[in-house]
């Protein structure tokens, strides 16, 4: 099977982990991607054998105002330190993903300088979408253009002009023979052109065996992006809300419900789908979870549940963020690692323990889901030979499944055993546990 199909992925915003001035003043390199060194010891403490690591080439600010698609930015070093940090992940055992930023650019981008300089005359006019020289913009350029998201910051490439996608397809294949990644996210994959993409798919293909493509997806029907000619996966914002707000409204019919809907998407029942309960655009879930004992059972559900499992960084440690005043800042802050104590950290023990788990039971990768219990309290599935079972009520659960046989709890340890044909017992509130068949 694909390296992807057993991954669990590491998230890192590398320009806010790593401290990194919020403007790029574009000086000489300062080398923050070497302190990255500690943190693939700690990924790989923690059970991740994957780094989606974005972004990470030069820009103007928060780095998806792409300047230079060939050149690491400044703030967080140059080239070589980006491809030294590959070579050491891929020693450990850990595979490395970039963003891949090809739906817009910066307005410090070569083509929308040539385009601010020569205007009508510009060579690159027609990279750029619905350039209007009898309009103007928010820079007082006297054009306008379509940009992404309504902010002019970021110009919008017109990914119908051949010149554009043979840019970007030479740009990954420089990604792929200067730092050997092993895929890219898709930023704003939701907007871009799908024969783009289907083609992209092709060339990755061709470049490196088991390439990886994710896109970034907020809404719709995930089955349009991800297939075998276009994508791969794609992220699971559905999924994501649902694991949230399930606790905090003490309803696991929405979870169950997200997961049916999938599978009648014409994913299936064991979709690869990019899974999280946070990132770098989103609140932490610890600040989302109105019950922080929900911790445990978030967290179970998002390794068991069907998909790829990721964790951004600092969450494993139960760190808290939430916007203010619309700025993303506080989910992105500067973190080190000799600030933290493990030994004494609850939620980094439960992300060790299952990471563990992940490692161990290939069913949490292979093993076929099926419903066994539901209510809006307490939740039952089975992966394979395993059943995981979640609470999120106060009160003990009672549990009564069509089950045979004993078995162990890998997170406390307990053991059950059915009794004709029925396995029961109860499990405490805000709790969880992976249950593994004990053959005798």
């Amino acid at each position: 099977m694909a390296w992807y199909d057993e991954a669990v992925f590491y998230h890192i915003y590398p320009l806010g982990l790593l401290g990194a001035p919020e403007f790029n003043g574009h000086g000489a390199p300062a080398h923050r991607l070497r302190e990255l060194k500690d943190w693939i010891f700690h990924m790989k403490d923690c059970g991740f054998n994957a780094l989606y690591l974005g972004p990470c080439f030069s820009s103007g600010s928060h780095g998806y105002d792409t300047e230079d698609y060939r050149k690491v930015d400044e703030r967080l070093g140059d080239n070589e330190d980006l491809k030294e940090l590959v070579r050491m992940c891929h020693e450990e055992g850990i595979r490395v993903i970039l963003d891949g930023v090809f739906n817009h650019t910066g307005r410090g981008f070569f083509a929308f300088r040539d385009l601010k300089e020569y205007r009508e005359g510009s060579r690159f006019r027609n990279w750029y979408c619905n350039v209007n020289f009898w309009g103007n913009n928010s820079y007082d350029d006297g054009f306008s253009y379509d940009n992404w998201g309504g902010h002019d910051l970021l110009p919008k490439l017109n990914m119908y002009e051949p010149e554009v996608r043979n840019y970007h397809f030479d740009t990954v294949r420089f990604w792929v023979s200067e730092f050997d990644i092993d895929g890219l996210r898709l930023d704003a994959a939701d907007v871009l052109d799908q024969n783009f993409m289907r083609e992209l798919r092709g060339l990755t293909d061709s470049l490196k065996e088991d390439f990886w493509l994710m896109g970034e997806v907020i809404h719709g029907e995930y089955n349009r992006w991800v297939n075998d000619g276009a994508l791969h996966s794609v992220t699971n914002y559905a999924l994501h809300k649902a694991l949230y707000s399930g606790h905090n409204d003490h309803n696991y019919f929405e979870i169950a419900h997200t997961k049916k809907r999938q599978r009648d998407m014409g994913l299936g029942d064991n979709a690869r789908l990019y899974d999280f309960v946070d990132n770098h655009d989103v609140e932490r879930i610890m600040t989302k979870l109105n019950d922080k004992r929900h911790f445990l059972p978030v967290h179970v559900l998002l390794y068991t549940l069907p998909g790829i499992p990721s964790v951004y960084y600092g969450s494993e440690f139960g760190l808290e963020g939430k916007k203010e005043n619309g700025s993303d800042a506080p989910l992105r802050p500067a973190l080190t690692l000799e600030h933290i104590t493990p030994q004494e950290n609850e939620c980094l023990q439960i992300i060790r323990t299952l990471g563990k788990i992940y490692r161990e039971q290939p069913a949490l990768c292979y093993g076929g889901y099926r419903e066994a219990a539901l209510t809006t309290t307490k939740y039952a599935f089975t992966r394979g030979d395993l059943l995981v079972t979640v609470t999120n009520s106060d009160a003990e659960e009672y549990f009564d499944l069509d089950l045979n046989g004993s078995y162990v709890g890998a997170i406390h340890g307990r053991k059950v055993t059915s009794d004709w044909g029925r396995l029961k017992f109860t499990l405490e509130g805000n709790s969880a546990e992976i249950w593994i068949p004990a053959y005798e």
